[in-house]
């Protein structure tokens, strides 16, 4: 029974990573609510090294519709503000000289359709990896099959196969619900 574990544990171990780089990427798509995380992929110039926002800054959510960042020095107030600026946010910011802060601007219909085609995409994409590492599984059993393990151990296993991707499949579809649903939510 061992060599089944040595090709579906790493089949499980590359599904749980596909479901959880989905759930990251669904994280870091706007869906009209006031997300801290939507900041993660912006970098900013902290004595020559480029650091996340909230390395710099003490970032907050004070209501649905709104980000605060307090930067920890005076001098970051630009720096930060550039960043968003330049970044794929489309927000700008406002600065009042003690915080900056981001006003989420609702969405709209077509930009709503917009988030859940992208949402759906990361979505297929996770489905593809569990995919690929159920084949890859199926595809170790089957050679060693060839070594010399019983058929009826590589059928049960291959079984045990279908039953992870099956799960986490269902995982993936659930994520995607979740997102699609707050999307749309107005």
């Amino acid at each position: 029974m061992n060599d089944v574990n040595t090709y579906l544990d790493p089949a499980q171990e590359k599904m749980e990573m596909a479901v959880a780089y989905l759930d990251e990427s669904l994280a870091h798509i706007r869906a009209g609510k006031a997300n801290p995380k939507i900041l993660d992929g912006i970098r900013v110039d902290y004595y020559g090294s480029l650091v996340p926002v909230s390395q710099v800054a003490n970032v907050s959510v004070p209501d649905a519709r709104t980000i605060v960042i307090t930067p920890w020095e005076k001098t970051m107030f630009r720096v930060i503000e550039k960043a968003i600026i330049d970044s794929e946010l489309g927000i700008m910011p406002e600065n009042n000289g003690e915080v900056i802060r981001l006003s989420i601007p609702p969405l709209t219909e077509e930009r709503r359709r917009q988030l859940v085609k992208q949402s759906k995409a990361e979505a297929e994409q996770a489905k593809v990896s569990v995919r690929n590492a159920r084949r890859d599984a199926i595809d170790g059993l089957k050679k060693a099959v060839k070594n010399g393990m019983p058929e009826d151990v590589e059928k049960d296993a291959e079984n045990e196969a279908q039953k992870l991707h099956d799960r986490f499949l269902r995982q993936i579809d659930d994520l995607f619900a979740a997102k699609e649903k707050e999307i749309l939510t107005v």
